[in-house]
């Protein structure tokens, strides 16, 4: 098992992204691929969950568009992902917020924590 994590921290490169957990708003920079060009698109929302630990780590970013919620599902240590950006620290109480899949509206909003 130690051989396995030792080749695995090799192969990967250590990206270093602000530290942040459930219900913090996030913008996620990651790299698309179209043919042979590449460009760099931005999804904004809040984080729902975040699951694994060390580089099988995911995070769970969802965002509302043309009224329509959108889920999606990023690994940590993709090198796809280019940057993350903290935009807002949610004030919540739960790790998994499953709940704001039947909200809409106002209350679907997370309190900001004030710092």
């Amino acid at each position: 098992m130690n051989a396995i994590s030792f080749v695995h921290e090799q192969l990967t490169a250590n990206k270093q992204y602000p530290k942040f957990k459930a219900g913090d708003n996030v913008t996620v920079n990651y790299k698309i691929v179209e043919g042979n060009k590449e460009r760099i698109q931005s999804f904004k929302g809040d984080v729902v969950k975040i699951q694994g630990t060390g580089f099988t780590a995911s995070f769970t970013v969802r965002k509302i568009s043309d009224g329509i919620g959108v889920e999606r599902l990023f690994p940590l240590y993709s090198p796809h992902i280019d940057s993350i950006v903290l935009n807002k620290v949610g004030k919540v109480r739960r790790a998994k917020l499953y709940y704001l899949r039947e909200r809409a509206g106002k209350k679907a909003r997370i309190k900001e924590k004030r710092v």
